[in-house]
Order: C-alpha cells, then structure tokens, then sequence
C-alpha cells in the first residue's frame, strides 16, 4: 500500500493521498460548521437549500484547486484561464449571501495551503459573528417601516384621498411608485408606511380599502426581500 501511494504521489506533486484526504474532510466539516449557522442566521424569505450546498461544495473544491496549484505558478495561470470562460448568472437577493461564499473559499484556501489551525480558528470566529450579528440584532434599525400595496381607481386623486388616515394611523410615509394595472381602470400605488405605537392596523386597512371603492389592499412586511 506504501509502494502504491508513492506511485500515486509521483510526478512532481507535492501532495500525497493523506494531504488530499484531510484537505477533503477538513474543508467539508468546516464548511458543514459554517452552514449549519448560516441557516441558523438567515431572516427572509430568500433561504436556499441549493445555496447551502453550493457553499460547501464551493469550500470543498477550492481546497483542492489550492492543493492542485500549490507553488506552481504556472497552474495557477492555467487554473485562471480555464475558470475564466465559467459565467455564473443566478441573482444573490441577500447581501450576506456573497460574505458567506468568501467565508467558504476563505476556509478552502486555508485548508488547501496546510493552514489547517488558522481554518479552523476562522470557521469557529466566522460562526460566532454570524450568530452575534444575528442573536444581538446589530445594525437593526428600531423603527419598523412596512410596505402598504393598493389599488385605487385612476380617477382617484391619491395624492390627497389618504392625509386623513394616514395622518391617524401613521407616524411617516412616502410614495415608492404608481403603476397602471387592469388595462388602465387603476392604479396600484406602493407607500413605505411607518404605524404609530398602538396603531389598528386592521381597522386602518378596511378603512383604506372603503376609500379605494373595494379594491385590493395589502400590507408587506420584510421590506428588503420583496420585489415591488
């Protein structure tokens, strides 16, 4: 088996099948780790199974590719002219998404070059942000502004149909946009409402939907991950 495994590692690399195996299993276990509080972080509704395991499939891979080139300046050109012709199209709807794939080829790199201790350390520090920034709300903003969507008559002045209850109920608003639907006959207006403290949000949306004449009035909540 010793005989075999030189054999194997032969050639000019300077890896062999132990390097490779712990370089396998190292940067999947992080990786595991680094998913596992992904999913235990993620708010909204854009949580994607396929993402978690492009991510450790993706930490997995770039430790090998690292093995793969090594010191080899020469592959590494090679490797860069080969992943040049890939184009990747799918939309990342959540920001944080993008840091946890550089957390994952970050762990990849680390394991690939033989720095295990520093991708361990790293996975255990990634992990921890991930939940202080998620457990302590950082960066959370105190004030709680929804999406209102409704759809009024065009013959409905909107710029002034509403003052009355929005200026009851509502601690701010704004317009975001105005589209034409149902072949002209409305138009449905999208506002960034702000409630006061103790606001009936139910009775303010039948309210509204008597100004509009029956029609279509919704309330949205997780502003960031809706497309108006």
């Amino acid at each position: 088996m010793d005989e075999f495994l030189r054999q194997m590692s032969a050639g000019g690399d300077t890896f062999g099948f132990w390097e490779v195996l712990i370089a396998l299993v190292l940067s999947f276990v992080l990786c595991l780790m680094l998913a596992y509080f992904y999913r235990q972080s993620h708010r909204g509704l854009s949580y994607s199974v396929s993402f978690v395991h492009a991510m450790i499939l993706l930490g997995v891979t770039v430790s090998v590719i690292m093995l793969i080139i090594g010191s080899n300046v020469a592959r590494a050109f090679t490797l860069v002219g080969a992943l040049s012709i890939i184009r990747f199209r799918n939309p990342i709807k959540d920001t944080k998404d993008v840091a946890f794939l550089f957390i994952a080829m970050a762990i990849g790199m680390a394991v690939g070059t033989g720095f295990y201790l520093t991708a361990v350390l790293f996975t255990l520090f990634a992990c921890f942000m991930a939940y202080a920034l998620t457990r302590f709300e950082i960066g959370t903003s105190a004030r709680r502004e929804v999406l209102l969507k409704l759809h009024a008559p065009t013959a409905l002045d909107y710029h002034t149909a509403f003052n009355e209850a929005f200026y009851r109920t509502l601690r701010d608003h704004a317009l975001l946009s105005v589209e034409t639907v149902k072949d002209g006959a409305a138009n449905e207006l999208v506002f960034s409402v702000e409630f006061k403290p103790g606001a009936d949000e139910a009775g303010f949306l039948d309210e509204l939907r008597k100004l509009v004449g029956g029609g279509r009035v919704t309330l949205l909540t997780g502003q960031e991950n809706i497309d108006v």
